[in-house]
């Protein structure tokens, strides 16, 4: 792909429809044609707010996924779905998200799903000159809500069962015609402090291997984002510098809601070849930045690294985000990043 200096994209998620919310609580009053209709109207709902920002690199939204893993954990073979979560009532936190146990060995027969969402993408995009994302969560990330027990013993044996998985998916993206693909892996980042990110880096490399060099190719690297909440420590210095061995041509940082901390690791993005994807807008404050916000925020960046190694993004998926935010942030990301980029020309 020809880089594309200050590149305006998203990481994947964007806020559902309230009817679309409504119809996910009541999907036994629809039928399969009903179904089929929603979904096709919440991914044409979802590009339009994109188009009209006018946003260099689009997605479907994944407005077909109910759950951002629990979409895909349904195309798995050998889990488990009704496990209650621990917590139910209280303030908001990962930890009233259900696990779910692993009963026989996970397989993917069909596929998971990726794959059927980026040909309706195909099929309902506008015709804008905007290229077609998709986004799959990576095998580590995946692993994150499902138990370990007597098929595996600890979540690295249930990263490794999914890895194949995951590296079918996205050998058949590409050969789908998808020229861009994001592998999230927010739980990488999140674990860095503890684990070790060598580690991370073989388990991601191995996974992507077969694409490489077919697409353009991306991670995600956050801090979590549910209901507006992070998990573990906001610091990426324990990935840094392991995590440039990434099989990646971009990485996308989480630097927004964290006050542009460690700008610095552009730099290192930068010089490792990559294009560095900076989280410019923050979707867990309901502050709704301005062009001349954005602005500044780029011309900071580029102190960094150079316009045709820098793409900006929101820190994180917009699913948590109310759809009314979401789009003035949106329009505001690519307003402020032309400013800047009609200055430079």
């Amino acid at each position: 792909m020809k880089s594309i200096p200050l590149r305006t994209t998203v990481i994947g998620s964007y806020p559902f429809p309230g009817w679309l919310e409504f119809a996910a609580a009541n999907l036994d009053k629809f039928g399969p044609d009903d179904l089929a209709e929603l979904q096709e109207d919440a991914v044409i709902a979802a590009l339009h707010d994109q188009d009209a920002a006018g946003l260099d690199v689009i997605t479907d939204g994944e407005q077909t996924r109910l759950d951002f893993n629990l979409s895909f954990y349904g195309y798995i073979n050998g889990i488990e779905l009704e496990t209650a979560p621990p917590r139910r009532f209280g303030p908001p936190a990962h930890d009233q998200r259900g696990k779910h146990p692993i009963v026989a060995e996970l397989s993917a027969p069909k596929g998971l799903g990726a794959v059927e969402e980026f040909k309706r993408l195909q099929k309902l995009a506008p015709k804008s000159s905007a290229t077609l994302k998709a986004s799959v969560p990576g095998p580590y990330t995946l692993s994150g809500r499902l138990l370990s027990g007597a098929v595996y013993a600890d979540r690295w044996a249930i990263t490794e069962a999914l890895l194949p998985l995951v590296q079918r998916e996205l050998i058949a993206l590409v050969e789908a015609g998808c020229t861009e693909i994001t592998v999230d892996e927010p739980s990488m980042s999140c674990y860095a402090h503890k684990e070790d990110p060598e580690r991370f880096v073989e388990i991601f490399n191995r996974t992507v291997a077969p694409i490489v060099g077919k697409c353009h190719l991306s991670t995600h690297l956050c801090f979590g984002n549910y209901k507006a909440r992070a998990v573990g420590p906001r610091q990426y210095a324990p990935m840094f510098p392991a995590f440039l061995g990434f099989s990646a041509d971009e990485i996308h940082v989480e630097m927004a809601s964290r006050e542009f901390a460690e700008l610095e690791i552009l730099t290192q993005i930068a010089d490792a070849g990559k294009i560095a994807a900076v989280g410019i807008i923050d979707v867990k404050s309901y502050y709704i930045e301005t062009p001349e916000d954005i602005a500044e925020r780029v011309r900071r960046c580029l102190t960094f690294a150079p316009a045709k190694q820098l793409a900006f993004a929101p820190d994180c998926g917009l699913s948590q985000t109310a759809r009314w935010a979401a789009k003035k942030k949106l329009a505001n990301m690519v307003a402020g990043v032309e400013i800047v980029r009609n200055a430079i020309r």
